[in-house]
């Protein structure tokens, strides 16, 4: 992608097909000296109540005697995703669309649900042993989908961000020679990796690729220069971009869409399709619809939870 005669945009579809699962920023303010460090700035005028959603006893009764017994549905979630799953002002409480959405498909089945903290490289390998479910930006992939169920939900693509004014020239169509921030385990730090291969390939600069453990280091050190573009999930970097408040901006299209998926062990089918019940109720209903309307991300809500798509 920047200045060079073929990396054109048959690499941008690459990365493209690869897009999503990073996190953003529930930290930013140290990146712009500001007093919105928490991320609470992100919170919807009026939190979502997932008291408010009637349990289905057909799909209840789906769900594995397991998982069940407790009444507890157990999420796996890396808290640096704003605006999907990050902490509150008081740095315990997890909030965001993602977080919403599994208290709703976890009241949808009569249960609760329990949002477990973890890396996000992490959550996949420990679905159906440490946690019920992972819901935490997962986008759908040939790769995640040959050790996991996925069901989904909604629709991200990626998109990458410089600092305001584009200082460095920074060409989306060729990244050879270019610094890239990207949260380590993401699908967006594979996608780099093959263009950096190809750049290398070429014969041009391979793209520094310098991956950090969450989102919110991405962004600062986008922020402070450190990197000269982050890649992100669209939703991500659109937040980044609002809360560092002028300091970062967008850079080229959304690329190709993917959509976003609850993952489920992949020999839990039971549970896999009592997750794909609720979350279609939740669609049907317009409960998605509104949980997403808070965060601002309404446009993202699908309108059928498939079951391992593509597959």
């Amino acid at each position: 992608m920047r200045a060079r005669t073929v990396l054109p945009l048959s690499a941008v579809a690459v990365v493209a097909l690869l897009a999503g699962c990073t996190t953003a920023s529930e930290d930013l303010g140290s990146a712009t000296g500001d007093a919105a460090s928490d991320g609470s700035s992100a919170a919807p005028a009026a939190a979502f109540d997932a008291s408010t959603v009637e349990a289905d006893d057909e799909l209840a009764a789906l769900v594995p005697a397991a998982v069940a017994e407790d009444g507890v549905l157990t999420v796996g979630a890396e808290l640096s995703y704003a605006p999907a799953e990050f902490l509150a002002s008081d740095g315990v409480t997890p909030v965001g669309f993602d977080v919403d959405i599994a208290h709703a498909v976890a009241a949808t089945l009569g249960l609760e649900a329990e949002i477990e903290p973890s890396t996000f490289d992490a959550i996949i390998p420990a679905v159906g042993t440490k946690y019920d479910v992972g819901i935490s930006g997962f986008t759908i992939d040939a790769e995640r989908l040959q050790v996991a169920h996925m069901v989904s939900y909604f629709d991200a693509g990626s998109q990458l961000a410089v600092a305001t004014g584009n200082p460095d020239g920074v060409d989306p169509a060729d990244l050879c020679g270019v610094t890239v921030g990207v949260q380590t385990g993401t699908v967006q730090q594979g996608a780099l990796e093959d263009v950096s291969a190809s750049c290398e390939a070429d014969g041009a600069e391979p793209v520094e690729v310098l991956p950090y453990d969450s989102q919110a280091d991405v962004t600062t050190n986008l922020v402070g220069g450190k990197v000269q573009a982050m890649y992100a999930d669209s939703p991500v970097t659109a937040y980044a971009v609002e809360q560092t408040e002028g300091s970062i901006e967008t850079l080229g299209e959304i690329a190709d869409a993917a959509p976003y998926g609850v993952v489920v062990a992949q020999d839990d089918d039971a549970l896999a399709e009592a997750i794909q019940g609720a979350l279609q109720q939740l669609m049907d209903d317009g409960t998605l619809t509104e949980i997403l309307a808070g965060w601002g991300n309404a446009e993202g809500a699908l309108a059928t939870a498939e079951l391992d798509p593509g597959v």
